[in-house]
């Protein structure tokens, strides 16, 4: 189908949920022959358009490569993506959900670590006394070497996580972590803390756009029309 828009959303949890409440504010309705467990659907009232459920970070992937062109995801995992991958894309509009914070969670015993300069001392002491580097888990090694970059943290290691990022001091894997949380009480729960200038990234959901696609003119049409307008 000529132009046809490749649209997108997230696959599971709040964040799909809330993209299909913007999409009926919207007045856009999503019909699917395989229901629920569908990876595609079609738009009753926009044509040439067609909707594609992909996990969030996979929908930054193909903005970038230029697979997608238009998509909902969250500001954190645009701002994990390369460089090269950012200047392909275009942020069109910040929503109101998705909200989260990627933020610095020391151990609750560290009671002498408030701030990120407390936590650059602990990274001395563990290069000069112990002869190894801080260890800290994250999802998030972009953002996680640039914060620590404009702070002067430098004798750190990074401990890429698979899962549950918050475990990882509890089973000895890194000493502290870098982490998405909404609430915080999943890291209440596993006994960490936020240092108090440790916020790296205030996260939402956005709209974000191939750059490439937006230069298609009956494309950027119907990007619009995504975007309510």
């Amino acid at each position: 189908m000529k132009d046809l828009v490749t649209i997108g959303l997230p696959s599971k949890g709040r964040l799909k949920e809330s993209s299909l409440n913007f999409l009926e504010k919207n007045n856009l309705k999503l019909s699917s022959k395989g229901g629920d467990r569908d990876y595609f659907a079609d738009f009753d009232n926009l044509a040439n358009a067609k909707v594609i459920y992909l996990h969030a970070r996979e929908i930054i992937e193909r903005l970038g490569d230029g697979t997608l062109d238009v998509g909902i995801s969250g500001l954190d995992l645009l701002g994990e993506s390369s460089n090269s991958l950012q200047k392909k894309v275009e942020t069109l509009k910040e929503l109101d959900f998705g909200k989260a914070n990627l933020v610095v969670a020391v151990p609750d015993d560290w009671i002498d670590v408030q701030t990120v300069a407390d936590l650059e001392e602990v990274s001395f002491y563990f290069r000069d006394k112990k002869n190894s580097r801080l260890r800290i888990a994250t999802k998030y090694p972009n953002l996680t070497n640039k914060f620590f970059a404009t702070k002067g943290v430098t004798q750190y290691r990074l401990i890429l996580s698979l899962g549950a990022t918050e475990t990882y001091p509890f089973i000895g894997s890194s000493e502290i972590i870098t982490d998405i949380t909404s609430t915080g009480s999943t890291l209440k729960a596993n006994n960490l803390r936020v240092l108090k200038d440790g916020s790296i990234l205030k996260s939402y959901a956005c709209v974000i756009a191939s750059k490439k696609s937006l230069i298609n003119k009956n494309k950027k049409k119907i990007i619009n029309l995504f975007l309510g307008k």
